[in-house]
């Protein structure tokens, strides 16, 4: 039996005492060496050993690129004592233009793609830094940031880098640790600069100020944020939610007229790949339906996911449930955890910034980071000047230190009467004595008095930088600038809504447009310049190619900013712009409405109201075609969901005939096919919610039907179309004011002539009309050229027609060009129509 060593010692502990502190050890390890970036530079310690190391090996931009086996094999050789794969993988990942919005690394080979395939090996692959990750490592030569011993205190590494730009936020960071974990999104460049500097300018800003410059993450991969209350939550309070949704177009195929949905951006780190294989299981289980075809064409110039719909399919409800199913629509939780330098201990501790607090660090860590460079910088011009003057002293009494040189018998002797003789030390002896002849000729003499000038200038400035905090806040300015002009870029990921609005109006062009719609359910625009004015009674141009059984229901003038309120036969209400409507040309039929809303495709449009904006003191007023009438405030209509939201209860038996915008003080004119019509005050309809029925407007005779109602805003004359072409203005006060649901008065004198009466709008002579008819003619004429003449007269000729044609249609326009001519050729003016304005009944 062998004796026990007499060194060896054996200590008794509690094995939950062992535990509990070996696993704290192990937690800090991996929350403070590991798992979490540093506030200051933004990096996690393996980002930070591979940019050192790539440095320290001379791989900078523009010169070769070398292995990335060389890179792994340092790192881990001299920093990162862990698997190499840990340094690979990171390594990687600074390449990827898909996982940093500005890339760190330049890399040359296969590192990996949006498909989820995998990087080369690392004997494969080449790398070099970039310009970016240059700006990281500026000035780490000049005792700007600390070192610390590596792994086996054989060499030193940076414990933080000096990072020229706030690499925190712009390239963002994700980590688990022990028992916390981070994830913080990239933002744009140029914005968190902008931010910066307000922030330096200002320190007293506040998060909703800051938002003014950082609007919101901004991904590498594009897509949209849908929603803006997330951005504020994590900005205020270091945590959010944000909703990322993938870009997504519907065009429509020239060759079969069906629609598809093309996808050309994906929300942040979702494989693409997968996502195509997602969407195919969901179809193939019926999850998702009114999809018939699914191509992933991208390339290297983009991306680009291609969905075919079917023929009926309704393409933004199958875009929804795309979003509801799949992960075009993903969530980014964001945790703005770093590691905080403790201002007693200087030791790092885990902290959730806000916004602010994560700006602050960094203008703090960035100010060390000049005071420090300055202070060098100083240091090193103070050797240089003290140097400088003894070469001077020695230039100037050359011949003495000459003889006494020679004289000397060895270098430390004349070192020393050097100094004892001029009273210089021992590093301007040094210099002294190590001085090339040629310092001696009058040209280097000059230079050398030149050059400690210049040196004591710099001396100057120095000092003031370092007396001035100023001084150095405006360098701090000045440097971030220069790297935001150099670097910066536009925004790709775009902020919307929850609304779900993906169009941008400011990047659309406002102009009037004819809408259209048929009464199949075809809808288009059309810019109203194609429309060329002519004289009353002409025979007008072809206003869309319709099949025979179809005909122009119905048609507006309005913006391509205009919301138009779309009012179905069911008593529904959705919401459309006139910039999402197909702009198709004049000859042409349109898309189905069907296409454009929530709707079943048996479903009938029965109003559309243009409207601007909607206001508490504005009303949308009701008709029916039974002579009901409804009021309900305009304001409760505006934010219908994507299935539509009640507008008025219908009764059976009958159908909405028009909706129209009033303020609260007009008369409202009702008139019937048979030319009679009642004026009342809309005082007498009460307001109502939006799930009702309405109130009695006229009593209606026996196969009699309201035709049209106009709301008067203004000074202006009424006018009667017929189905017959002819038409007449009259005077509003013939038209008495009576209590509502009366029988009315005559509007119009009815003959076979005339026919049943089409339209009833308010008009005035500078105003134009635009009529179109069942088989698809338009003509646009002057209301001038429309003699004024009683209730009881029949009018003169509007438009002539063919056999069995009837007008249907009819709204007004209002020319910006008042002097343009008449004619076949004169070119169609600019126009404009309030939101009041007349709509054309359903024709006979």
């Amino acid at each position: 039996m062998t004796a026990p060593n007499a060194r060896e010692r054996i200590l008794p502990r509690l094995i939950d005492e062992e535990v509990k502190e070996s696993f704290i050890n192990y937690s800090m390890s991996v929350i403070v060496s590991r798992a979490l970036p540093d506030v200051r530079d933004g990096l996690k310690p393996v980002h930070r050993r591979v940019l050192y190391a790539m440095n320290e090996l001379g791989l900078l931009p523009g010169r070769p690129y070398k292995k990335s086996a060389t890179v792994v094999g340092d790192v881990l050789g001299k920093y990162h004592p862990h698997g190499d794969s840990s340094v690979y993988d990171a390594l990687v990942r600074m390449v990827q233009d898909f996982s940093l919005r500005y890339p760190l690394v330049d890399g040359q080979g296969n590192f990996g793609s949006m498909d989820g395939d995998g990087a080369a090996a690392y004997r494969y692959t080449e790398a070099r830094l970039t310009r970016m990750a240059v700006e990281m490592l500026n000035d780490i030569d000049q005792n700007t940031v600390d070192f610390a011993p590596n792994f086996d205190d054989r060499l030193e590494e940076p414990r933080v880098l000096p990072s020229g730009f706030p690499t925190l936020l712009v390239y963002g960071a994700a980590g688990i640790a022990v028992g916390m974990a981070t994830n913080i999104p990239p933002h744009n460049l140029t914005e968190v600069v902008g931010a910066v500097v307000a922030l330096i300018d200002n320190p007293e800003l506040d998060g909703a100020a800051l938002r003014k410059h950082i609007k919101g993450p901004d991904f590498p991969t594009g897509g949209y944020i849908y929603g803006r209350s997330g951005i504020a939550d994590y900005q205020d309070t270091g945590r959010g939610r944000i909703v990322m949704r993938a870009r997504a177009v519907i065009e429509e195929k020239e060759s079969s007229g069906k629609s598809q949905i093309v996808v050309t951006e994906v929300p942040y780190q979702v494989n693409k790949a997968k996502l195509v294989q997602d969407i195919a299981e969901l179809v193939r289980e019926q999850k998702l339906t009114g999809i018939s075809a699914l191509r992933d064409e991208s390339d290297r110039d983009g991306i680009r996911v291609v969905i075919e719909l079917k023929r009926d399919a309704i393409p933004r409800v199958v875009l929804n449930q795309l979003y509801k199913h799949t992960a075009m629509q993903s969530t980014f939780g964001v945790i703005m955890l770093a590691l905080v330098p403790d201002p007693n201990t200087r030791q790092l501790v885990p902290r959730v910034l806000t916004l602010k607090q994560c700006l602050e660090h960094y203008i703090a860590h960035r100010h060390e980071v000049i005071v420090r460079r300055t202070r060098f910088q100083l240091d090193k011009a103070l050797e240089r000047e003290h140097i400088l003057e003894g070469l001077k002293i020695a230039v100037d009494n050359i011949d003495e230190v000459i003889a006494l040189i020679r004289a000397a018998e060895d270098t430390p002797t004349a070192s020393a009467q050097l100094q004892g003789r001029f009273g210089l030390s021992e590093r301007q002896a040094e210099a002294i004595l190590n001085m090339r002849l040629a310092k001696l000729t009058g040209l280097e003499r000059d230079k050398l008095e030149a050059e400690l000038a210049e040196v004591r200038a710099e001396i100057v400035e120095l000092r003031a930088i370092l007396e001035s905090k100023p001084r150095r806040m405006e360098i701090l300015k000045g440097e971030l600038l220069k790297v935001a002009e150099t670097y910066g870029d536009d925004r790709r990921t775009e902020i919307v809504s929850d609304e779900g609005e993906f169009s941008i109006e400011d990047l659309i062009a406002e102009e009037e447009m004819v809408v259209t719609i048929s009464h199949k359910g075809y809808i288009k625009r059309t810019a109203v310049s194609l429309y060329k004015r002519q004289g009353r009674g002409g025979r007008g141009k072809s206003g869309a190619d319709l099949r025979e059984d179809d005909f122009i229901e119905r048609l507006y003038v309005a913006s391509t900013h205009t919301y138009l309120l779309i009012f179905t036969d069911d008593g529904r209400c959705f919401w459309l712009k006139v910039h999402e409507l197909p702009q198709l040309g004049r000859a042409t039929r349109g898309k189905p409405i069907v296409n454009l809303i929530n709707v079943t495709p048996d479903t009938r449009i029965r109003a559309i109201v243009p409207v601007r904006e909607f206001s508490d003191t504005e009303c949308l007023l009701f008709s029916t075609r039974n002579g009901t009438v409804k009021k309900t405030a305009l304001s409760q209509y505006s934010n219908p969901r994507s299935n539509g939201i009640k507008a008025i209860k219908i009764e059976e038996g009958d159908v909405l005939m028009d909706v129209q915008v009033t303020s609260g003080s007009n008369d409202v004119v009702l008139a019937t096919k048979h030319g009679l019509s009642v004026r009342f005050h809309e005082s007498d309809v009460r307001e109502m919610g939006r799930d009702t029925t309405g109130v009695k407007g006229i009593e209606l005779r026996p196969a009699d039907e309201v035709v049209g109602m106009v709301v008067i805003k203004r000074e202006a004359t009424l006018l009667v179309v017929t189905q017959k072409g002819l038409g007449k203005c009259s005077e509003v006060s013939e038209y008495r004011v009576q209590k509502r649901g009366g029988k009315g008065i005559l509007t119009l004198n009815r003959t076979p002539k005339t026919g049943d009466v089409v339209a009833l709008m308010e008009v005035v002579p500078e105003d134009e009309l635009m009529l179109m008819t069942r088989q698809g003619i338009a003509i646009r004429s002057k209301v001038s050229e429309i003699r004024v003449a009683g209730r009881a007269t029949q009018g003169v000729k509007l438009v002539s027609l063919d056999d069995h044609d009837v007008v249907s249609a009819v709204a007004r326009v209002i020319p910006d060009d008042k002097d343009e001519g008449e004619g076949d050729e004169g070119a169609g003016a600019d126009t404009g129509v309030d939101a009041g304005g007349a709509n054309g009944g359903d024709g006979a």
